[in-house]
């Protein structure tokens, strides 16, 4: 683990490739989990906001679902999440000509009608965040999934692209630059340390 003030970030974020092979899963973690992308206070009044705006991008299975659950909803397990389709595909996702699940959210915001991406569990994916309950300390882990997962580790390899380079956006989003700066830095210190 890697402290960087009160984050605490597995090593695997460091030393482990990543990099998302959308022609192999098809975008299968819009689908495939315990329940939907979760979402934090923010995103929920977010999500209200800009719900007009993001609704010709959406699916009619997906639209049909919201106006039976609503924007969201409370799972005891993982707390405010999105929606899913019979526990599958989130709500958001819409399905490209290839089969590909993209996120509704995602492409209105690439068309540049909203200015939020995606939720920020979504955008850090195959990292996980958890809060610690007793303190501020947040625990910053690298999951893949073992199956889904397998073409993007693979491409991460032959890329040699570390997962905390694949996901700087989103790291920096949630963390902030200095974060990024910091870990970084860290990642740079350990190869050294390697090679000696």
């Amino acid at each position: 683990m890697i402290a960087i003030g009160d984050v605490l970030v597995s090593d695997q974020v460091l030393s482990e490739q990543f990099v998302c092979d959308l022609n192999s899963c098809k975008g299968g973690c819009c689908v495939d989990g315990d329940a939907g992308a979760p979402l934090n206070k923010t995103e929920l009044k977010k999500l209200d906001e800009i719900f007009d705006t993001i609704v010709p991008y959406l699916e009619e299975k997906g639209l049909k679902e919201i106006e039976q659950q609503g924007r969201y909803v409370y799972d005891k397990e993982f707390g405010w999440v999105t929606p899913t389709i019979r526990g599958k595909i989130c709500v958001y996702g819409v399905k490209d000509a290839n089969g590909i699940v993209k996120c509704g959210i995602e492409q209105a915001w690439l068309d540049g009608k909203i200015t939020f991406k995606k939720p920020v569990s979504c955008h850090l994916f195959p990292v996980i965040v958890k809060s610690s309950k007793l303190s501020t300390t947040r625990y910053v882990n690298y999951e893949p999934r073992e199956d889904l997962c397998k073409a993007a580790c693979t491409l991460g390899k032959k890329l040699k692209v570390p997962v905390y380079e694949f996901l700087k956006e989103p790291l920096i989003r949630t963390f902030g630059i200095k974060f990024y700066n910091a870990l970084e830095a860290t990642a740079r210190h350990l190869k050294k340390e390697i090679k000696k």
